[in-house]
């Protein structure tokens, strides 16, 4: 088993100060900005996910524990990743049924919203929430009800997780929870989630272009600017005129 110090290790081989700087820049670290106090090692993500790869599935859940409670940025997103890794290891294999896989997926799913909080920005929410969440509602949807939960929380990050997660149902053609979170939603006073709401929306539009239209139809008075931005981002001129003059 690999422990988490190990990894803190290795992330620490790659800092970076000049990436550093960089980094609190974009992620706002300021304060009064949505990740004041946040700290960074100073890494590029592809440099994270070659630390996880050669760790994944190798890391217990109470090593990656310490990783989420980290103070550098890039120590949670290496938790968050090596979650991806063991909820993908999990998920059903092709003409083989696996009970025990059933019961580590609920252990990883169970582990993750315990976890959610440490998700503490807007890229820790998006590479993690589709493929641990999200994979699993897609195999488990008698519990999608959380995302109700987790849209209602008084926490951004959590909110940002339910309508994030639906990526994965969007993905396997299932868009009704997508629309559902993303009405709950609407009113929500932050930009993070506005344009998470937009970006779903999107994503819905690509796979169905009427199913977004009859909700922009329904819906569209009622969206802040950037949420209607980014879900029409992919249409015509003309159609994105349409419906931002309507």
């Amino acid at each position: 088993m690999i422990q988490a110090e190990e990894i803190l290790e290795a992330l620490r081989s790659f800092e970076n100060e000049e990436q550093r700087r960089i980094l609190c820049r974009f992620f706002k670290t300021g304060k009064g900005e949505y990740g004041e106090g946040d700290r960074f090692l100073g890494l590029k993500v592809p440099q994270t996910r070659a630390v996880v790869r050669h760790a994944r599935l190798q890391v217990p859940f109470a090593e990656i524990s310490k990783l989420l409670s980290s103070e550098y940025h890039e120590a949670r997103l290496a938790g968050f990743l090596l979650l991806v890794e063991e909820m993908s290891a999990a998920l059903p294999k092709r003409r083989k049924v696996q009970p025990e896989s059933a019961a580590r997926r609920r252990e990883i799913a169970r582990f993750y919203l315990e976890s959610g909080h440490r998700a503490n920005n807007w890229d820790l929410v998006d590479l993690s929430a589709p493929y641990i969440l999200g994979q699993y509602l897609l195999h488990e949807p008698e519990q999608r009800g959380v995302l109700d939960k987790l849209a209602a929380s008084s926490n951004l990050w959590e909110n940002r997780i339910a309508i994030v997660s639906t990526a994965a149902l969007i993905r396997a053609g299932q868009f009704e929870d997508s629309l559902h979170i993303a009405s709950l939603l609407l009113s929500h006073p932050h930009d993070l989630i506005h344009k998470a709401v937009g970006w779903m929306l999107r994503e819905v539009g690509k796979r169905d272009i009427d199913v977004l239209h009859d909700y922009l139809e329904a819906n569209s008075h009622a969206m802040a600017r950037t949420t209607l931005r980014y879900s029409i981002e992919r249409m015509s001129p003309s159609e994105r005129k349409h419906w931002l003059t309507r």
